[in-house]
């Protein structure tokens, strides 16, 4: 059965590029999932090339849709960042799922690695909502320079007592995402940025997260931000966040080399 329009909530049309925000130094990037399926995505270069972030994005919309974070995220962080769509968002190929989004992120972390000649220790994992499962996925298997976790949730079993508490428990063959049991096995350091009145995935759910992890970690609660707008919500204070924590990653992977 197909998930979307339960799930997933993909659209086709782009509504606009990197260059429309004044991110000139941008290519499309066409590369292939790990079971093949065609994908694209922006690889916005920047001047500081010690880290990149591979960004994924929440459940909705595509790429263009997260243009304006992105720009202000650029403008903030001064790193490479790699923002793409799973299959059937935007210009990708295929048909959405759980299983085909795992491939995907596993394919756009061979793409930085393979085709823009990145280190696996440079690459900072930044996943928004559904995007926190797959960074928490490739985390748990990949050494990587960091990871950010905003609005994570800790499982589908959770997410759908929370939405669906009529329906019956979904078999244990279904895959599906499980952020809980697979916090403890990261070891690069861990950022968790959560709203404080996100109505979407409770805060409570990205602290239990937090609590179960084992690798250096923070918790940042942003004050008076629902689902959506944390880094309108947040502000310069939000930004400041994600800069301290990229010093902080950086300056841990020098002190290993």
């Amino acid at each position: 059965m197909s998930e979307k329009g339960i799930v997933f909530f993909p659209e086709r049309t782009l509504e606009a590029t990197p260059k429309d925000y004044r991110l000139e130094a941008y290519e499309d990037v066409y590369f292939e999932a790990v079971d093949g399926t065609r994908l694209h995505g922006w690889f916005v270069d920047g001047p500081d090339n010690r880290a990149v972030l591979l960004w994924f994005h929440g459940n909705a919309g595509n790429i263009s849709h997260r243009l304006h974070n992105l720009k202000k995220l650029h403008d903030a962080l001064q790193i490479p960042i790699f923002i793409f769509d799973y299959r059937e968002y935007g210009l990708s190929e295929g048909e959405i799922s759980k299983a085909g989004t795992f491939a995907d992120a596993h394919g756009a972390f061979r793409y930085l690695i393979d085709k823009q000649g990145f280190e696996k220790s440079s690459i900072l994992l930044f996943g928004r909502s559904l995007g926190t499962a797959l960074a928490v996925d490739i985390a748990g298997k990949e050494k990587c320079l960091g990871v950010i976790l905003e609005a994570a949730f800790t499982s589908t079993d959770d997410m759908m007592r929370r939405y669906f508490p009529c329906l019956p428990p979904q078999p244990a063959s279904t895959v599906k995402y499980d952020s809980l049991s697979l916090i403890d096995r990261i070891q690069a350091p861990l950022l968790f940025i959560h709203g404080q009145y996100d109505l979407t995935i409770p805060v409570s759910m990205g602290r239990h997260l937090y609590e179960k992890s084992r690798s250096s970690k923070e918790f940042y609660e942003v004050p008076g931000a629902d689902h959506n707008d944390t880094y309108l919500v947040g502000g310069n204070a939000y930004f400041a966040v994600w800069q301290k924590f990229l010093i902080k990653c950086l300056s841990q992977a020098a002190t290993k080399t």
